[in-house]
């Protein structure tokens, strides 16, 4: 069974940054897409980024473009998604997300993952 964990979400004043862990379970890497999205209150969720296990590539939506990446620890089987700059528009419940799927992960839409973690909440004070 795949699991994922999130972590490291909290309160930080804008222009600061945070580092969210998605620690995995039950997957390779290799054969999985993992994506981030988040979602804020009142809103549709929204991709933020994804990392293709197949070719190692991430791929980032315009809203994180220059300010967020993913880093991967294949030792602790985790997917991290740095973020800098932040902006209060950032402040959100961040998820991270995995299916199955060898080619690139861009464009997948939230209904394309069947596997989620819990969320973590990033508040970012102006």
């Amino acid at each position: 069974e795949v699991q994922l964990v999130e972590s490291g979400g909290g309160l930080v004043q804008a222009g600061g940054s945070l580092r969210l862990s998605c620690a995995t379970s039950g997957l390779v890497f290799d054969d999985y897409a993992i994506g981030w999205f988040r979602q804020a209150p009142g809103k549709e969720r929204e991709g933020v980024s994804c990392f293709s296990g197949s070719s190692g590539r991430s791929y980032y939506a315009d809203s994180g473009k220059g300010r967020f990446t993913i880093q991967t620890d294949n030792v602790k089987n985790t997917v991290y998604l740095l973020m800098n700059s932040l902006e209060p528009e950032d402040t959100a419940v961040y998820y991270c997300a995995a299916e199955k799927r060898t080619d690139r992960c861009a464009g997948m839409g939230a209904n394309e993952y069947h596997t989620w973690g819990q969320g973590t909440r990033v508040t970012v004070s102006s």
